[in-house]
């Protein structure tokens, strides 16, 4: 391959190539490049799909994209490589910064809390440290609103602001100038778009993941699908005001109004939170006489008390239906509504949420990433103890409504399984949400019958719970191997069991079940299970969460979990 010496000055990798696209000349940047990646006699070698009727193409050579510039000359053609950094992985132009938007998403309690002779002065230093911190970067900072602030930054500060897990968040909460709370920061990243634009869409769409997953956290959203994760290790933020129960409440009855008739499904397994609020939602659509359906296709050991008791009564008569006939009956104006779950494969039937043309959701696990969309709907709050507590809120709004008393019992005991007796995810709401239906005629022991295990059952626990492994000091290990009617209600009793065990922060407890193996992780909130879980594949709460493994068998289940048991402790530490 000869030189061309014309050619040395130019500033980039450059070839010659005859007629039959022979590489027949090249310049010394070339010949240095060309080590890296091999040699070639050929373009096509180099670049398989390279065409001589574009005059400008994009392809990826090593590990890197290059701009491929080609002009004729009398004896062939010359093509010219320029190196482009900024295309991301699916090849496209991707731009140099990333877009970020930071909320102190406790404001409001904030200023409810605080003097307001303070809270100015309490501002201004929040301010000017977020400023500081985020100039120290380079970057850009503007405030747009009294809580929020927008930032631009070169994306080659990423990983430095990764390492040191964006300190400003930790900074701000140790401000102390009278406030009852500390200040908590959400924060979400848009980077690697085609556009700066996109990247301001992806920043949107990760800050409302933070603040729906509880706040208190960074989310980074790189593409159309990875999103990453930091934080999240603090109580989610709790929100006091009414006003959104209230607008929720109001839109739920002009939704329901404006259906022809309504399909409630929670989520697979279902527990008592889940059917407690599907019965709630079966009670507001009954008191606007449309026609409503539950969709339940097993009734597992943890709600066949309640199911029992609500059957017995006239109004539930041929309202439980199997997924098959939730398809059948579903029409253009069916209201489909989605109760303890946010994840459509969770759900009794994932196909009525592809068909359905409207759709609600009300949850309280902190939100994933395949997240259902599209929703005209949607009130999502993991600071709630449990959807029980939603629906229960909403109920208040709503004049002139009755419920049975069986339903205001299965109310209540949703949020009682969920807050393990009032004993975790508590708050003034969660009080209050009780408070009313105790007002409006729920029985506690009433409510305790439903809980009644087996005696088999309850040996089961037992021979689980002196079976585990104690790990790391504070953690305990175990597995349900005797057989049970509801094997993952029963792990998940368990794990709640483990914690009662002097010095255990975490619990987690596997058993096989329908194809899959099934964890049920527990803590007293220094760990923080639902990431753990969420790295598996599956998610929850910080003191409770769960996740499914397929095509595994127990024993690799368990190595599975000590693996990510192992990189939490090294990134927490």
């Amino acid at each position: 391959m000869k030189e061309n010496n014309d050619a040395i000055t130019i500033p980039f990798p450059f070839v010659m190539l005859d007629f039959e696209l022979n590489i027949v000349g090249s310049n010394s940047l070339y010949k240095a490049w060309v080590k890296d990646i091999g040699k070639y006699t050929s373009i096509k070698d180099l670049m398989p799909e390279y065409s001589i009727d574009n005059a400008r193409q994009r392809a990826l050579i090593g590990d890197k994209y290059y701009e491929l510039y080609t002009s004729k000359s009398s004896t062939g053609y010359n093509v010219f490589f320029i190196e482009n950094p900024y295309i991301n992985n699916a090849g496209q132009i991707a731009s140099n910064i990333l877009v970020g938007i930071l909320v102190l998403d406790n404001y409001i309690e904030i200023q409810e809390d605080m003097d307001e002779v303070r809270l100015p002065h309490f501002m201004a230093i929040i301010e000017r440290k977020i400023n500081d911190y985020f100039n120290n970067y380079g970057g850009l900072l503007r405030k747009f609103e009294k809580d929020k602030f927008l930032f631009v930054m070169n994306k080659d500060m990423f990983p430095v602001l990764k390492e040191n897990k964006f300190s400003i968040s930790e900074q701000i909460g140790k401000i102390e100038m009278g406030n009852k709370t500390p200040a908590t920061l959400s924060i979400g990243i848009g980077m690697n778009g085609k556009t700066v634009n996109e990247d301001m869409d992806f920043a949107r769409g990760a800050l409302d993941l933070a603040l729906s997953r509880g706040g208190n956290q960074i989310v980074i959203k790189e593409d159309e699908e990875r999103y990453t994760f930091l934080g999240g290790d603090g109580n989610e933020v709790s929100r006091n005001s009414k006003v959104r129960a209230r607008v929720k409440a109001s839109g739920l009855v002009e939704l329901i109004l404006s259906a022809s008739d309504v399909i409630v499904m929670g989520h697979k397994n279902p527990d008592l939170d889940s059917l407690g609020s599907a019965a709630g939602i079966f009670a507001i659509s009954r008191f606007y006489d449309k026609k409503c359906h539950i969709v339940l296709n097993k009734v597992t050991s943890s709600i066949k008390n309640l199911y029992d008791r609500l059957c017995q009564d006239g109004r539930y008569e041929d309202v439980f239906i199997d997924s098959e006939t939730a398809q059948s009956i579903l029409r253009r104006r069916t209201l489909v509504i989605v109760v303890d779950t946010h994840r459509a494969e969770l759900t009794e039937c994932p196909e009525l949420i592809d068909r359905t043309k409207k759709l609600v959701l009300f949850d309280h696990h902190r939100k994933c990433a395949d997240a259902i969309e599209g929703c005209a709907l949607t009130y999502h709050e993991s600071y709630a103890s449990s959807t029980s507590e939603m629906v229960t809120e909403m109920l208040m709004y709503i004049k002139g409504i009755r419920l049975t008393r069986t339903e205001i019992e299965g109310l209540l005991a949703g949020i009682t399984v969920d807050t393990k007796n009032f004993a975790f995810k508590t708050g003034i709401k969660t009080f209050e949400a009780a408070a009313y239906l105790k007002k409006n005629g729920a029985d506690t022991m009433s409510v305790r019958r439903l809980f009644k295990n087996s005696i088999g059952e309850y040996l089961a626990r037992s021979d689980t719970v002196r079976g585990a492994e104690i790990m790391y000091g504070n953690m305990a290990l175990s597995v349900l191997h005797q057989e049970v009617d509801n094997p993952v209600l029963l792990i998940a009793q368990t794990a709640d069991e483990l914690l009662n065990l002097e010095g255990i922060e975490a619990s987690f407890v596997l058993c096989e079940s329908e194809g899959a193996v099934h964890i049920s992780a527990r803590s007293l909130g220094k760990i923080n299970v639902q990431k753990l879980m969420e790295k598996m594949g599956g998610g929850g709460h910080q003191a409770g969460a769960a996740a499914q493994l397929k095509n595994v068998t127990v024993s690799e289940a368990i190595g599975i979990l000590k693996e990510n048991i192992e990189m939490y402790i090294e990134e927490n530490n």
